[in-house]
């Protein structure tokens, strides 16, 4: 049997930069609102509380200013893209944590930083949704649209830690959701390769996955169907399967369809 072959998801710039920028918005908006004494609070992430989390959003807000500043790669052309980005994440979520946990220990107001970040990408924003840009990055130089599109994903994945520690919802911009939920569908798809079984995120996301039968028209047999929030939580590692099965929010039909649930989660 053939290889699947993955086709490249085209991400426009301008829709990356307006998301970006108004998923910020809705983050510093919600920050501004976090009382001191609720930073103290658990975010739901292993040992970090909500102050630790808002450090690490701040981060992954300056980090697009960052590797701007940064000399350019001596690679070419690009080596990896958002996809490959998500499906590496994984290997490095240990230092990931470690450097939040000593960044978390001196940022004093995290709610300053969380805006400091804000301002000094929008300075850039322009230059990070450019794909003649390359920036250097640990897994290899990427594009610095592709780069700005993982901070999309970031954001959007933290401002829902955020919602489910506050107990009130942060907003989550619908072309910022959009987009995180094509990266992550694309990123299952490049982690599982096949087109025996179809996921489904109406209304933003369908791919096909995992080796067997090739499905060729018709109703696929197998077939997996959730929303947005809950397919980003299932791909973050927020929640797991048997309990989005158990609140109907994930529908799996077929005898391959419950095999995504060992491929699961996608990013670290």
């Amino acid at each position: 049997m053939s290889a699947v072959r993955r086709k490249v998801r085209v991400h426009p710039p301008a829709r990356v930069r307006d998301a970006l920028l108004a998923q910020v918005e809705f983050v510093r908006l919600a920050a501004r609102e976090i009382a001191d004494e609720a930073q103290a609070a658990p975010s739901g992430l292993p040992g970090w509380d909500v102050g630790t989390l808002l450090v690490h959003i701040a981060g992954q807000i300056d980090a697009l200013p960052r590797l701007l500043a940064q000399p350019p790669p001596r690679a070419a052309r690009p080596e990896l893209g958002a996809v490959e980005w998500a499906t590496s994440t994984g290997a490095v979520a240990d230092v990931l944590a470690d450097r939040t946990m000593r960044d978390a220990a001196v940022v004093r107001d995290r709610i300053a930083a969380v805006d400091a970040a804000a301002e000094e990408l929008e300075a850039v924003v322009e230059t990070g949704v450019r794909e003649d840009v390359l920036l250097p990055h640990r897994f290899g130089a990427m594009r610095a649209l592709d780069f700005t599109v993982t901070r999309v994903v970031e954001l959007v994945v933290h401002s829902d830690d955020l919602t489910r520690a506050l107990g009130r919802p942060v907003r989550l911009d619908r072309q910022a959701l959009a987009i995180t939920t094509r990266v992550l569908a694309d990123a299952l798809a490049a982690k599982a390769p096949g087109a025996s079984t179809e996921l489904r995120v109406p209304p933003f996301a369908a791919v096909q996955c995992l080796a067997g039968p090739r499905h060729t028209r018709g109703t696929p047999p197998n077939v997996v169907e959730t929303d947005p929030v809950t397919w980003l939580r299932l791909a973050a590692g927020r929640t797991a399967w048997e309990t989005a099965v158990a609140s109907g929010r994930l529908r799996a039909s077929g005898e391959r369809a419950g095999a995504l649930a060992g491929e699961l989660p996608v990013l670290g």
